[in-house]
């Protein structure tokens, strides 16, 4: 399983997320405490908002405690909305195109979790994507293949509603090929103005997600990066998040039908 951050407020030096806390980011990719596994050495990413609408990247397959790039441009880059990712492959090679966040137009998403038997309903997946979203596909994860899936489904103009059409279409088609029917969904996503996380899991374990009061917005991340307990929240399995000017708020989560995508 992989650890991510995110934050949307007012604007903040990545490092306070990256690399400054005492469980930051760098630290929890060679010592996470609430993964299945401790090390997330497969490679790192962070996008950030700035001027421009698209969002700014950075990736590497260099685990996120050896590249002193990482630790250079987290302390001098300021924004306020940002995603940074460190990744324990599950699905797809130690490649940088397979590392997150991934990126197209103006958004920006990274998944922590995983598609059971996605090599076998993988090509099934990719007839629901028009030629523009087939092509702008890069990499060979299970991660990036949905988030394409939603930006078929209308991410644009229904977020949340997008990835619930994406998840459903995953689960009916496992079921339908009879492919062991689990999907683990802890993701961050964002057009640049709203920040957008969802938990979710076929069997209700999904990875961990918390949230906490930052900067004058919101963290939200794979794992809390203080000892301060009190200051964080869980994510309740079964739940979407949004964190705009007015503040952070959740609802139930849960996927749609394939007659909701028809």
């Amino acid at each position: 399983m992989c650890r991510w951050a995110a934050y949307r407020g007012n604007p903040l030096y990545l490092e306070e997320l990256v690399s400054s806390p005492a469980h930051s980011l760098i630290e929890q990719s060679h010592c996470a405490s609430r993964a299945k596994t401790a090390t997330n050495g497969d490679g790192f990413g962070i996008a950030w908002y700035g001027d421009h609408p698209e969002p700014g990247r950075y990736r590497d397959i260099l685990p996120a405690w050896s590249d002193c790039n990482l630790r250079s441009l987290a302390r001098q880059i300021r924004s306020p909305l940002f995603l940074a990712h460190v990744r324990a492959a599950t699905n797809g090679s130690t490649r940088r195109d397979n590392c997150h966040p991934f990126v197209h137009g103006s958004w920006s998403f990274m998944h922590n979790g995983q598609i059971a038997g996605f090599d076998r309903i993988r090509r099934k997946m990719e007839t629901y994507l028009s030629d523009d979203l087939f092509h702008a596909r890069t990499g060979t994860t299970d991660s990036e293949m949905l988030f394409l899936l939603a930006q078929e489904f209308g991410m644009a103009q229904d977020p949340v509603g997008a990835v619930s059409r994406a998840i459903g279409v995953i689960e009916q088609l496992a079921a339908e090929h009879e492919v062991s029917t689990l999907v683990r969904f802890t993701a961050a996503f964002s057009d640049g103005n709203a920040l957008y996380a969802i938990r979710y899991a076929t069997d209700h374990r999904p990875p961990t997600l918390y949230a906490a009061p930052m900067g004058g917005g919101y963290c939200l991340v794979s794992e809390p990066l203080n000892d301060d307990v009190d200051a964080w929240t869980e994510v309740p399995d079964g739940s979407a998040v949004m964190v705009t000017d007015a503040g952070m708020t959740m609802a139930a989560f849960s996927p749609a039908g394939l007659a909701a995508v028809a």
